[in-house]
This record gives structure tokens, sequence and C-alpha cells, in this order.
């Protein structure tokens, strides 16, 4: 994937800069909080944990804080850059860590190139972490600090460089060498790269069964061989061999298994065709790997290949280890990540990746089929399973090992991960992954504003929509060249000067002769850039609409409205909006746009849309119809509205979980619902809320997102029989970018009857325009 300087300089610059903050996860906005939070209150848990240190985990953070600890010496592809200069990668980890485990991260970067140093400091530590993760600190000093760490500290302490991606490749070893049909004691396996991750990949898969006498280890000046001294270690020493073979050419003869942490383009077609029958090759340099994946298939058709990257099969990427390695060892308290527990997460990777893999992931990747073999020997890291199933069996391993400190009950401990699995970044990369199994057209009506075009490159860049930009053309160009962008792939349409011009406007005066526009008035309507999108959409020349980042609503529904139909069977459009809680909880709130006064009839019709429009992420609707009332506890023509409404739901699907009339809070809370209601059928609560008025449900989201810290997707237009979506004003090009694919899906998943054309396009008559328009 291509990522250009500006973008990624922009990304971490952008306030607040960095990529991690501190939050507080207790209250302080009375005088009583910060009495508690600060002096005197603080005293009392001082005073606990200095009558019992084990207290520590119980009144502070430290049960769930990893120190992510370097020097700057060997930071990814960069070399030693420096301490500050590392920076940007320790909070990476720390977002990762976060975002896959739920682990909170402090990245210590040290001024210092004496492992002595580092060392100490790390040891100084220890009361205030849970773990310390070492990162990017070269070889062979990273050998000797973690050796020394292990020994002298009593938290876990893990060199992710080293163990990392001995970890995952391991369980990619272990069921490759599964499919080929041979025993990790029989194959023969080189090594090219003798590094920290090099060597501790070659002691990994000695402890998975393949015997020291098999390995051949190479780096820059060869293989390592018996009586060789340029270059060598003492990590290095224990892998020289008794050999006559001196270079990776002659190491590979007969090869069962490559495992390259070197550079790129070092393997041959040649040499890939001296390996042995049904070769193993995880080439696994970055950017770049050892040998390309297409070079090496075409040249070994019986391959098993694993790389690195993300764009061919079998991705060995650390993201699936140390979140979930560092979840199970803080969860139980352990003392150190012995070898158990390493072996552990390699086995569970491994059984995982043989399990029935769920549709939400194929989907998240784009492919149609996902199981066992030759392309799918790992788990993918957006497979959310991985947090339960390697964090569990490390859990289980620190236990039966004896350095655990604390005992979980492991099925208890499952269900306890699984609540800590939020749904918000998952469900946008579906809908991302979604779009980029089929782009469409994408018209954008505002093509000139620098947001959409940012925006534009990203989905040109991710293969998520086909762009198409209305605007003028050279303006187009010049800020493109400003923006350092390059939009050649996208179309742009200037409608002044289109072709269709005259088309569209016939069409347009047909559509709405009878609505008060002549032919004088259509053809200045059409020149409008929503009008003029949204008559590329009903003629079929695209797929899908986006605009209203520079306008009001209405601007910019208002024109999609009078030309295109609405869904069979529906009598007016509503929005919704998917909100999704600091907490990670995701709620989908409607309608919030449209319809400021609906009836019983156009609640029913809003809520079963939206139940509809629910699936298509992947998740079962509740439903709560929320009013002022709780199942007729006030008896009021409003609440009764919202009675009607429910009953005329469970007419239409009597399979939809859908209850009401009911009061927000207790919508949302599932002990309140079950205690006191317990006829209620939203046992789990609602994640679904139909509001009784615009202006509720207006007011609740902006407040959600204001107050309550939420992010917003949308407003999702439903009801429109091809899609039409309205950005908010003032949109962020990630909004763009997640309202484009939502766009892209809605137009996969046949929002329209399909693309028209001039000749077959339905042709509204007065009686068949939407009544909102």
């Amino acid at each position: 994937m291509l990522i250009r300087k500006e973008d990624a300089l922009e990304y971490h610059a952008a306030e607040p800069a960095g990529k991690v903050s501190v939050v507080s996860t207790k209250p302080c906005s009375t005088q009583r909080d910060l009495s508690l939070a600060y002096t005197p209150g603080v005293a009392v848990p001082c005073l606990e944990i200095e009558r019992d240190p084990a207290l520590v985990y119980k009144y502070t953070a430290k049960a769930n804080l990893v120190a992510v600890v370097t020097n700057g010496t060997a930071v990814l592809g960069l070399g030693n850059i420096g301490a500050a200069a590392g920076k940007p990668v320790m909070e990476g980890k720390g977002v990762l860590f976060k975002r896959f485990a739920d682990i909170d991260v402090f990245d210590i970067e040290l001024n210092t190139k004496d492992p002595k140093e580092i060392i100490r400091a790390c040891q100084l530590m220890e009361p205030t972490f849970g773990g310390i993760n070492l990162e990017d600190i070269k070889a062979p000093e990273c050998f000797e600090i973690e050796q020394e760490l292990k020994r002298t500290m009593n938290i876990p302490v893990f060199h992710d460089d080293q163990h990392g991606t001995a970890i995952i490749s391991g369980a990619a070893l272990l069921n490759a060498l599964e499919i080929v049909g041979k025993r990790a004691d029989q194959v023969r396996v080189v090594f090219n790269g003798a590094g920290a991750s090099g060597i501790a990949c070659a002691e990994h898969y000695m402890r998975l069964g393949v015997r020291h006498e098999n390995i051949l280890m190479c780096d820059t000046n060869g293989v390592l061989y018996q009586g060789r001294t340029k270059g060598m270690n003492e990590f290095k020493q224990r892998f020289a061999q008794h050999t006559d073979r001196r270079t990776l050419a002659d190491a590979l003869v007969g090869a069962d298994v490559f495992f390259g942490l070197s550079a790129a383009n070092c393997v041959t077609p040649e040499m890939l065709k001296q390996m042995a029958p049904d070769p193993i090759v995880f080439a696994m340099a970055n950017p770049d790997p050892e040998i390309p994946y297409d070079v090496a298939v075409a040249a070994r058709p019986d391959v098993i290949m694993a790389t690195g990257r993300s764009d061919f099969p079998n991705q060995v990427n650390n993201v699936l280890g140390f979140p979930f390695i560092f979840r199970g060892a803080l969860d139980v308290r352990a003392i150190a990540i012995n070898d158990e527990m390493k072996l552990a997460a390699t086995r569970a990777l491994a059984a995982l990746a043989k399990e029935d893999v769920p549709d939400a992931v194929r989907r998240a990747y784009a492919v149609e089929h996902m199981q066992f073999g030759r392309e799918y020997i790992i788990p993918t890291p957006f497979d959310s399973r991985v947090l339960i199933w390697v964090a569990s069996a490390v859990a289980q391993a620190a236990m039966e090992t004896g350095v655990a400190r604390q005992a979980v009950d492991l099925d208890q401990y499952r269900e306890r991960l699984q609540r800590r699995l939020g749904k918000a970044n998952e469900i946008t990369r579906i809908m991302i992954h979604k779009a980029q199994r089929s782009p469409r057209r994408l018209v954008f009506s505002e093509g000139e504003e620098p947001k959409i075009l940012r925006a534009t490159q990203i989905l040109i860049d991710e293969g998520i929509a086909e762009p198409v930009l209305i605007g003028d053309r050279e303006k187009i160009a010049r800020l493109a060249r400003d923006l350092h962008l390059h939009l050649d792939r996208a179309k742009v349409v200037q409608p002044a000067s289109s072709p269709d011009l005259p088309v569209y406007t016939e069409q347009l005066y047909r559509m709405r002769q009878r609505k008060g526009v002549t032919r004088n008035e259509a053809g200045a309507l059409i020149l409008n850039p929503q009008m003029f999108g949204a008559m590329m959409v009903y003629m079929g020349d695209a797929d899908a609409l986006l605009g209203g980042i520079t306008h009001h609503y209405p601007e910019t529904v208002r024109p999609a409205l009078q030309l295109i139909p609405l869904k069979p069977g529906l009598r007016r459009v509503a929005g919704m909006y998917m909100i999704i809680t600091p907490r990670g909880k995701v709620y989908f709130l409607a309608d919030a746009t449209v319809n400021i006064e609906p009836s019983s009839e156009d609640l029913a019709e809003i809520a079963l849309e939206a139940a509809a429009t629910v699936r298509g992420f992947d998740i079962e609707p509740r439903v709560a119809m929320l009013s002022f009332s709780n199942f007729g506890s006030t008896r009021h023509p409003l609440s009764e509205k919202v009675q009607r409404a429910v009953r005329i739901v469970k007419q239409r699907d009597p399979n939809l979980q859908i209850d009401g009339e009911i009061q927000a809070d207790v919508a949302v809370t599932p002990g309140v619902l079950q205690s006191t209601y317990p006829f209620c059928t939203l046992k789990d609560g609602a994640n679904v809320l139909i509001f009784p008025s615009l202006e509720a449900g207006n007011v609740a989201y902006k407040l959600l997102m204001t107050i309550g810290g939420c992010d917003a997707i949308g407003p999702i237009l439903m009801g429109m029989s091809r899609p039409v979506h309205v950005l908010h004003r003032g949109a962020e090009v990630s909004e763009v970018v997640n309202m484009a694919a939502l766009a892209v899906v809605d137009a996969q998943n046949g929002s329209s009857p399909g693309p028209a054309t001039r000749e077959s396009s339905p042709r509204p008559t007065a009686e068949s325009e939407p009544a909102s328009a």
C-alpha cells in the first residue's frame, strides 16, 4: 500500500500530536471526586499497598500497564536512528497493544547504548509496570538485556523482535509441515539472517522439534560454520555447523524450509528450484521479501509461502502475538513469559487456523473462501478470536508452569476476554474490505474540496471505489498538484461541458415538468453538482452518490429525492447514525436527519429499514422503540403512537427482536430490563434505537458526540432505491473514506435495482416521486 510522506506527517502532527494520550478511568468532576483521586483520599490505598504490596494490582493500573522500552538502535528497517526518532514507532506499538488486547502502554525511550543502563532503568521501573516489552534494541546487546531482566525481575519481560516472529512463524511452520506431510525432526531448515529474530526463531523451532544439526544459518558473510571468525559472536556460534557449505545458494540445496529475516531479493528462482519437494518458504524481509511471492510461486508451484506483507496469503505479523501474550500474562499476574507460554501461543495460533473461519473475517479480507490449506496456514490479524485463543492458552501455560501469581477459571476468563472485544474498528474495517471486493463508481458532488480529493487518493490507493469528481477539471488538477496527489485514475466530470448535459437536462425536465420546472429552469438546475451527480446515478452512469461536506443536509439530499425513487413499498427515507462509545459499544440511532414528526406507520417503516441496514454490518439488530414511557406506564397519545408502531413491526417481521415503548436508559441497560421488565424481549439490551421524533434523535446523537465522547458514522440515508449518502459538514478525510466504503457496499448489496440505462431507466411520475422531495 502506498503511503505518502505528507499523509504520514499529517497523521502524526494532527492535534493532539502523536498517537497516544492518558485518559482518566475515574470521574473527577466534583470536589468529592478530586478528594478521592488525590489528597486526602489517595492516602488510603497508599497505606494499604504499604501493608500488602500485592494490593498494587488492585488499587492501581499496574495490572494492565506495559512499558514499551527502546534505545532506538534497531528501529524497523531504519537502523540506529536514536531514542527520540524511535518514539513514533513505540507509540504505534502502544496503539496496537490497546487496539488488539486493551492493554495500556507507556512508551519509554532511553537515550543510551549501554546495556547496563537499560537494565538498571527497567529494574527501577518495576513498581510501575505489569510487564516490559523490549523493542528495537540491536543485537547482541538485546540478548544480554533480556536475559538479565528475566533473571532479576518479577514481572514479564519480552523482547518482541526476538520472540514475536518466532511464535507466529512457528505456528505457520507447524501447519505447513502438516500440509506437506513432513515431520519437524526430519526437515532441513535454512535461516538467512542471524540477528535477534533469526536466532530466536531457530531456538523456538528447536523447541517445536527441529533438530539442531538440521539447521544452517547464514548472515551477510555466508553460512555460520565451525572455525569461522568473521562477524561471529557467542550467540551465532551456537548455530555454527560442521559443513562445507559456504553460501546461501549452497545451503538451500535440498533444504525443506527457508526462513528469511534479511534483505529483499537475495533468493533467486534458481535457488528455490534446488530445494526439496514441497518447499516451505517464509520470506519475512520488509517491505520487500527475499523473493517476491509471485516469482516464488512461478518457480515452485508446490511452494507454501509466507511473507510479512498483508497483500499476499499467509502474513506473518507480530501483532498476532505480543498483545495477546501480554494479555494472558498480565491477567494471571505472571512473573515471567517462559518457553512454555511461548509454545502455548504458537500451538493456539496453529490450532485456530484449522477452525472454520467466520464469515465476518472472510468479508474483512474480501474473499469467498478462507480455510486451512496452503494459502491459509495462520490466522489473520483482524480475526478477533485470536485474543481469546492465545491469551487463554498463555494464561493456562503460566498457571501450569508455576509462574502465575493469580489463578483464573479458564471458562470464566474466556468470557472476560470476549467482553474486551470492541466492535468499532472491526466494523469500519469490515466495511472497507467489503468495498474493496468489488469497487463501484462513486460520484462526489463536491469534487473541488481538498478533503474530498485527499479521500479520493486513499480510495484509489486502497481500491475501495472508482471515484468520479464533479467540478472544474483545471481547478481539481491544480489542487491535486498542490496537495501532492496523483489522481490520474479518478474521473472528472464538468457539468457545463459534459456530453451528457443535453440528455440529463431533457430527463430532468420530463421528471419535473409537472412540479413547476420549465425547460430553461431544468437547464439551470442540472448544473447544480448535487443534481448532476444524482442524475448520473439515476441514469446508470454512476453507482452511488456522496456529498454534503460543504452544504447543509437538506441542500444535499433534496436533489436526490427529486430524481431517485424510494425502494418498493416504502413511503419515505430516513437517516441513521452509527454511534461508537469510548468503550467500543456500537449503537444505531434513527431517525436523526429527515422525518420531523413520524406517524406510527412511519416509525415502523424506519425500524424495519434500520434493522435491515444494521444486518449489513454483520450485527444482529435488537430494536427499541423509544418514548418517555415504559410499556404503558404513562398513557399519552405520543407513547401510544410508539406502541402502535411496535405492533405494526411485529406483524410485518415476527422474527425481528423489537420491543417498546421504552425509555432510552432502560433500553440499553440489560440488568434493569431483566429485573424490572422480565417480559421484555430485549434481554441483552437494545443496539438499535428508534426515536419518536426527529427532534429527539437529532439532539441525542449530537449530545453523545459532544458530551459523551462518542464517534459517529453517518448519516446513513436509508430507503433510496439507489445509493445516495450524505456527509456531515466539515467531515474529516477518514470519515469521508468510511462513508465512501459504506456507499460502495450499499451499491454492492443491491440498494438499487441494478445499473440503469438511458433506455431502461424507470421514469418517476408525479405520483411516484418521494413525498419528502
